[in-house]
Parts: structure tokens; C-alpha cells; sequence
């Protein structure tokens, strides 16, 4: 059974999208304020977020910033607002979708489901334990103590590698371009240069695998970009 987590302030809007998602066969659980539902979300393992924007304390943009950089999950933003401005810093702090109030919940169950199978498809042929744990062959990554094993030994890993590490792997098969992994794991507004991708992929490598030379995960796809391989 899926878990969904909804961080929602309006408990009358919050318990009609728990009991229809109930109804539509997910574990639906409600979080009534911002740093509730960050605490939550960071602390236990759920396959989707239904997050509003205007909450009490934390608000929804923080959230999303937070949940992005340590989890790879569907989040789906919901607001009031309609300005494009709103919208396009929402996707842009890793959003997966925008949907503006009042929405029918025939909507939000189509969109909870589209992104589900989209997420699984992603991930298809990693296995996942409580949605924490990826183990891809001798690699063995832990989500929420950001811990790190090669063929049952602790690696040492800074921020920054295990970021890029993470996203590579929860995207199995598909090509990124440096520049796409720069924005992805530095940030657009990041002082860094892109060459640092390359460098980072240097150094996971000497880490992760057997033989840097002949790579097993991390493949060079050359004139495009790299490509992490299950």
C-alpha cells in the first residue's frame, strides 16, 4: 500500500483528500502545519507528498527545498495562487506538479496515480527497502543516514558527491549532460563552475568502483554526458 503524506492546514480540505485517497486504496496520513510535516517527511518514509503552499510556520516552497535534497519522491504543490511566478519557483525547488484550489479530487487521485507509475517506472529494477535503501548490485546507498557501501564497505563520501551520487542513481539508464547535473545537484544560482561535475564524477568513481578505469555504474556517454548503469 502506497503511503501518501498531506501536509495540509485546512482541516476540512485535508480530510476530504485523506478519505478519498483512503477510499482509492493508499495509506493517506495528515501533517496540519509546516514543521510537522517537514519533521514527517525528513523522519519517515512515505511514496508521495500533497503539499499546500500557505502553511503555518514552515511554509510549502522550505518544504519542498528541504524534502528535495534528501529525498527523491513525487511531490505534488497545491495552492491558491495562480500567478505564474509562484508556479515556476515551485517546479523549479523540485515541484514534480502545480495544482491551482479548487481542483476536483478526480484531478488530484489522476495526478497522485500519474506520478506513482511514473516514479516507479524511474526506479524500475532497484530495490527498495521502506524506500530508504537503494541496492544496485555491490552498491548499497541508505537515504536517511546518507551512508554509503561498496561490496559491504563503508565509503567516505562528501555532500556534494553523495548528492550527485543519489541523483544519478534514482535515474537509472538515463543520460544527463553536465550542465543538467550542475543545476540538478549545485543549483542555478551556484557560484561553482560546471567543470565540477566532471571532477565529482572523477572522484565517485575512485570510490564506487572496482576499476575507475572501466567503470561499471557510472558510464561516460562521450559528447553528451554520463549515465548511471543498473
Amino acid at each position: 500500500m502506497k503511503r501518501i503524506l498531506i501536509i495540509e492546514d485546512d482541516p476540512v480540505i485535508a480530510e476530504v483528500e485523506r478519505d478519498y485517497l483512503t477510499a482509492s486504496g493508499y495509506l493517506a496520513e495528515i501533517a496540519p502545519t509546516g514543521d510537522t510535516g517537514l519533521k514527517r517527511a525528513m523522519e519517515e518514509s512515505f511514496d508521495l507528498i500533497v503539499l499546500d503552499l500557505m502553511l503555518p510556520g514552515t511554509d510549502g516552497f522550505e518544504i519542498c527545498r528541504r524534502v528535495r535534497e534528501a529525498k527523491d519522491i513525487p511531490i505534488l504543490m497545491v495552492s491558491a495562487k495562480k500567478e505564474d511566478i509562484d508556479k515556476i519557483r515551485g517546479l523549479g525547488l523540485g515541484a514534480d506538479d502545480y495544482v491551482i484550489k479548487p481542483f476536483s479530487l478526480g484531478e488530484l487521485m489522476a495526478r497522485v496515480k500519474a506520478h506513482l507509475s511514473r516514479y516507479e517506472r524511474l526506479t524500475g529494477g532497484i530495490r527498495t527497502k521502506e524506500q530508504d535503501e537503494l541496492r544496485i548490485r555491490g552498491l548499497r546507498i541508505d537515504k536517511l543516514s546518507r551512508k554509503v557501501w561498496a561490496d559491504g564497505t563503508e565509503l567516505s563520501l562528501t555532500g556534494k558527491e553523495y548528492d550527485l551520487l543519489l541523483f544519478l542513481a534514482m535515474h537509472p539508464n538515463r543520460v544527463f549532460t553536465k550542465d543538467e547535473l550542475f543545476e540538478k545537484i549545485w543549483g542555478m544560482d551556484s557560484l561553482g563552475d560546471v567543470a565540477s561535475v566532471t571532477v565529482y564524477i572523477s572522484k565517485l568513481r575512485e570510490k564506487i568502483e572496482r576499476d575507475p578505469s572501466k567503470p561499471q555504474y557510472i558510464e561516460t556517454i562521450w559528447g553528451v554526458g554520463y549515465r548511471f548503469n543498473l
